[in-house]
């Protein structure tokens, strides 16, 4: 017995344990707090009902059982679409903001001008869906609005939301340095577990995020919250200095710092 255990033990067969594990923790943190969590537990209860089905050998159940599971090999992908287009996104993505080509002083002027808009907004309890691309391209969503093409600043976003404007019941999405378009439809959460005291904004905010990559802002119109949505998670009741952080913390090129402090570090060893 202790020999057969010591044969599994080789480097290949731990190496091959712990990607296997890394895979499947991965897999539960992209689903946690996602309907796909609820979707799991119905799997699961029918696992236990073919297991007992079957050690009772209950044959019209396990045939019941045995046409289902048939039937879930076709719709398994369909229901887990939003979460399998999302994990083979992540796998694919590079930096965050890196495609499009900002650089430093360029970010953080865009960033003092996202945070003076959405405070001022949040201030006067303006209803803001504001999106900022990341990685997933948004085209589709960019079709449903009104292209602007327009420069990153405060006023015009301010504009863009003014409860009276054309466009302040969409989104607005930003790519790189531009205001790319307004008024944009987004699609809404199909998740059941989303409070009934958050609006459309909120709901197609979480939409976004479980279909792409992007990082999305919202205030709340009825009580000026400052919320962010991302990877179908929301976080609430934000302030100008959270939401700096957090802009700072997901769109810096980290990639860039670690090459800048390396450098650094070598010359400082010369």
């Amino acid at each position: 017995m202790l020999e057969s255990i010591k044969a599994l033990l080789t480097p290949v067969y731990i190496i091959d344990f712990l990607i296997v594990t890394y895979f499947i923790y991965k897999a539960m943190m992209m689903i946690r707090e996602t309907r796909a969590v609820q979707l799991l537990k119905g799997l699961l209860v029918l696992l236990v009902i073919a297991f007992v089905s079957n050690w009772f050998q209950l044959q019209t159940v396990s045939f019941i059982l045995s046409q289902i599971q048939t039937a879930l090999i076709v719709a398994l992908p369909v229901v887990f679409q939003p979460e399998l287009r999302r994990g083979l996104e992540q796998i694919g993505q590079g930096g965050l903001f890196s495609r499009h080509g900002i650089n430093k002083e360029d970010f953080e002027k865009i960033v003092e001008e996202i945070i003076r808009a959405v405070k001022i907004m949040s201030n006067n309890q303006i209803g803001v869906l504001l999106v900022l691309e990341r990685e997933t391209g948004l085209n589709d969503f960019i079709t449903t609005g009104v292209r602007l093409d327009a420069e990153i600043t405060s006023e015009l976003l301010e504009n863009i939301f003014f409860p009276k404007a054309a466009l302040h019941d969409g989104a607005a999405i930003l790519r790189g340095k531009r205001i790319v378009a307004a008024g944009c439809f987004l699609p809404l959460s199909e998740n059941p577990n989303i409070s009934k005291s958050l609006g459309t904004r909120h709901r197609a905010g979480l939409g976004l995020s479980e279909q792409s990559d992007a990082f999305i802002i919202i205030v709340s119109e009825e009580t000026g919250v400052i919320s962010v949505v991302e990877e179908g998670r929301m976080t609430r009741y934000l302030n100008d200095v959270t939401l700096r952080e957090m802009l700072m913390d997901r769109f810096q090129n980290k990639k860039e710092e670690k090459n800048f402090s390396l450098l650094n570090f070598w010359r400082s060893k010369r």
